[in-house]
């Protein structure tokens, strides 16, 4: 496995899609760096030379990545909180931040139902 800005990525995945497994690094910045780089993103990671490997990580120090970026996301969500902003009091309840329904949906922040007893409402 090549180790590119402290991770692991993956040898036997076109360089493009091995990018992509670095925190902050999407489709198209993959494809940025790789052209920044003069690297041909349909290569395959195993297959890149140590050139290759030094020019991807020349290009991938310029950008705000791993924890770094963490550590700013984190820093901005706390500072949601700390001005009681009403996104940050959502993100403080687990609730959706940007407008997202509630009744029905919202399982993925609020996470598992919880059965209130004799809460079945009865049809007339």
């Amino acid at each position: 496995m090549a180790r590119i800005l402290g991770v692991d990525i993956p040898n036997g995945k076109k360089i493009k899609v091995s990018l992509t497994y670095i925190y902050g690094i999407g489709d198209s910045r993959a494809l940025e760096i790789c052209a920044k780089a003069k690297v041909d993103p349909e290569k395959r990671t195993s297959d890149l030379d140590q050139n290759e490997l030094a020019a991807i990580r020349e290009v991938g120090i310029k950008y705000t990545l791993e924890g770094d970026l963490r550590r700013d996301v984190a820093m901005d969500i706390k500072r949601l909180q700390e001005i009681n902003c009403y996104k940050g009091i959502r993100h403080r309840k687990g609730l959706p931040v940007r407008g997202q329904r509630t009744k029905t949906n919202a399982r993925t922040r609020k996470g598992p139902r919880k059965t209130i007893a004799n809460k079945k409402v009865e049809a007339k």
